[in-house]
């Protein structure tokens, strides 16, 4: 890393702004579209889920502040990685990392262009992905300073809208609005509660998982911490504060709305708001969903240029990604180049698989994401002086990412996610197999 970097990368960020931006990274349409996913899988018992991912991903997290506390690293869990397991974990936690980013901002692209369908029905998505990955390469190239402001704002925009949703829900259920006939109450009976079963619960287990992804960006950015040791502290008070929104929220949505109501291509939020007379209310909860949605489009953007520029530097990506521009604010441009490759593919499916799309891409990419936070449990053990209070959570925190990931075998909604991921990431692994020849060879010369 070159020190001139190194000076952009440091003591810029306080605790609550990193706060704020891992709530802007969180916060998006893995909530607000893929939560009905998982309703329709496990019905009530969706909201146990949403407890069992909040406790995995604080223990992620957790592990993660400390290493970033102990030792900063621009390059974070990958280099992480590769300190505790060698050049290969670096090399395929890295890659594995970006592609599910890339497989997340396809997702994020459909999704948004579902949201502005809402509008305009008569234009093709494809129109509404290739806008919105524009104006996201845009808020990339403006620099960090800009990147990190716009996602403070939406993460104030986006936490308003949960709490205008649960005060609207709010005075629904205690009969301030008038509704479409629905008598409001909590599914208990058997068919709403585990309307596919346990298995259907254990299925949706990794979208309540991917309502949280973001927290890996957190490590990316803690590095610029004024103060390391405030990175636990930052990531503590954001998933307490999501975590309670999250389970408030989806109670008031499963109290609103029969399970029958809710569809896969629509936020359920939507659907619960369309329900009640409430003219102006729907279209402004959309235009605050596509906030949402290009917020964490954006976030992985970021990402995916950081980790690529970083692999790049330590030679497990080709070195023209770590080339950047000249002048006062350098650029990145050739690894966002490269990514921006990636999101016109990702355009691509928008347009050939708009129906299909968002489920199976959200259940790969929420799997490869797992395996990266499976790749930061498995470093923490051989970078961090756990005690045994330490080392049980990092087991239990094992064992829901492996629950998660395994669960997607068992539902036909989820299982196309778990074949994509698998082809994924062998692929990788092999590259990382028939990189290691090309290593071990440096190292004799």
């Amino acid at each position: 890393m070159t020190k001139q970097l190194k000076k952009e990368q440091s003591a810029t960020l306080t605790w609550w702004q990193l706060s704020l931006l891992g709530v802007a990274c969180t916060i998006g349409t893995g909530f607000f579209l893929g939560s009905g996913i998982g309703i329709q899988m496990a019905g009530g018992s969706v909201l146990f889920m949403f407890i069992l991912a909040a406790i995995g991903t604080y223990i992620v997290y957790d592990v993660l502040a400390q290493m970033t506390q102990s030792d900063p690293q621009q390059g974070s869990f990958e280099t992480y990685a590769k300190k505790a397991y060698g050049r290969w974990a670096g090399f395929t936690n890295g890659w594995v990392y970006w592609s599910s980013e890339l497989l997340l901002m396809g997702s994020q692209l459909t999704a948004l262009s579902l949201f502005t369908r809402f509008w305009f029905p008569g234009i093709p998505m494809w129109v509404f992905a290739c806008l919105y990955a524009v104006l996201g390469l845009g808020v990339i190239l403006a620099g960090n300073q800009v990147f990190e402001r716009t996602e403070r704002i939406f993460a104030w925009i986006k936490v308003s809208a949960i709490v205008m949703f649960l005060l609207i829900a709010g005075a629904a259920l205690l009969g301030y609005i008038s509704g479409n006939g629905h008598k409001p109450h909590f599914p208990m009976t058997k068919e709403t509660f585990l309307p596919s079963g346990l298995l259907g619960s254990w299925s949706s287990l990794i979208y309540a998982f991917y309502a949280f992804g973001g927290i890996e960006i957190l490590g990316l950015m803690a590095a610029r911490l004024r103060k390391p040791e405030d990175a636990p502290k930052a990531g503590n008070i954001m998933l307490l504060l999501l975590t309670i929104l999250y389970i408030a929220s989806l109670v008031l949505v499963l109290t609103l709305l029969p399970l029958a109501a809710l569809q896969g291509k629509v936020s359920p939020f939507q659907v619960a708001l369309s329900a009640y007379q409430l003219p102006f209310v729907p279209h402004a909860f959309n235009a605050i969903l596509i906030i949402a949605g290009f917020s964490t489009m954006v976030a992985s953007l970021f990402a995916v240029t950081t980790i690529l520029f970083t692999m790049a530097q330590d030679h497990d990506a080709p070195a023209i990604f770590a080339k950047q521009t000249q002048g006062k604010r350098k650029m990145p441009l050739p690894a966002i180049g490269f990514t921006t490759g990636g999101l016109a593919s990702a355009v691509v499916m928008a347009l050939l698989l708009p129906e299909q799309l968002y489920a199976y891409i959200t259940t790969a990419a929420g799997i490869m994401l797992l395996l990266n936070w499976l790749f930061i449990l498995l470093s923490s053990g051989r970078l961090l002086p756990l005690n045994a209070w330490g080392k049980i959570k990092r087991y239990l925190g094992i064992a829901l990412i492996l629950a998660a990931i395994s669960g997607t075998l068992f539902h036909p909604t989820s299982r196309p996610g778990f074949w994509i991921s698998l082809l994924l990431t062998a692929v990788i692994s092999l590259t990382a197999i028939g990189m290691s020849f090309t290593w071990k060879k440096k190292v004799r010369v």
